[in-house]
């Protein structure tokens, strides 16, 4: 089974991308989604991450809008918070490719915004980069209900920059052309995947 690792800043369309590899035969893991199931009522995300920032919680789930408060700008508490809860996602992760593994799945895909920022990359077979130019991912994200210039600035300085996700990428997947011309890409991606080397 080949693991894909999926990644793109914010707004360069990779959770449309990542539906795209799993409409062709490559499941996809989600790793914003586990988060949130972390987050949610019952996650094992809750208790940890009020403990180390107390009144994050409202009706026993993380208020992502407090949280967000307490840690955008400030890289000690965003370490902190990494430190709770990327080893919970990783922990869903290895489940996830486990339960893949058993199924008798070709391809899997890791969607991970931060793939290289957090050492993932060492966790997956090949890398696929997800861009578009920075106006089209800036109208994307701006766009975006509750976005103003300032957070996405503040999001921008936590991402590696663009060109060097993509030079350090395996793929890249360039997301500024149409749904058909990307579909092509991802299958491309796969097909080259399924060469013998």
């Amino acid at each position: 089974m080949i693991v894909i690792g999926l990644t793109g800043s914010i707004g360069m369309g990779k959770s449309t991308v990542a539906a795209m590899f799993a409409e062709e035969g490559a499941p996809s893991f989600n790793s914003d989604l586990a988060v949130h199931e972390l987050y949610a009522p019952g996650g094992a995300g809750v208790a940890p991450v009020e403990a180390a920032f107390p009144g994050v919680t409202k009706d026993g789930a993380i208020d992502r809008v407090a949280l967000s408060a307490r840690v955008v700008g400030n890289p000690e508490a965003i370490k902190q918070l990494e430190a709770i809860v990327h080893p919970l996602v990783r922990q869903a992760q290895m489940v996830f490719l486990k339960n893949q593994r058993d199924a008798g799945a070709a391809f899997v895909v890791l969607d991970i915004p931060l793939l290289f920022e957090g050492g993932g990359a060492k966790f997956v077979d090949k890398t696929v980069v997800v861009s578009a130019p920075a106006e089209v991912q800036r109208a994307r994200v701006l766009a975006r209900p509750g976005m103003s210039v300032e957070k996405f600035e503040a999001i921008m300085a936590l991402q590696m920059p663009d060109a060097e996700k993509r030079a350090r990428a395996d793929f890249v997947i360039d997301t500024s052309l149409s749904f058909d011309e990307t579909r092509a890409q991802v299958r491309a991606v796969l097909d080259a995947l399924r060469e013998p080397v």
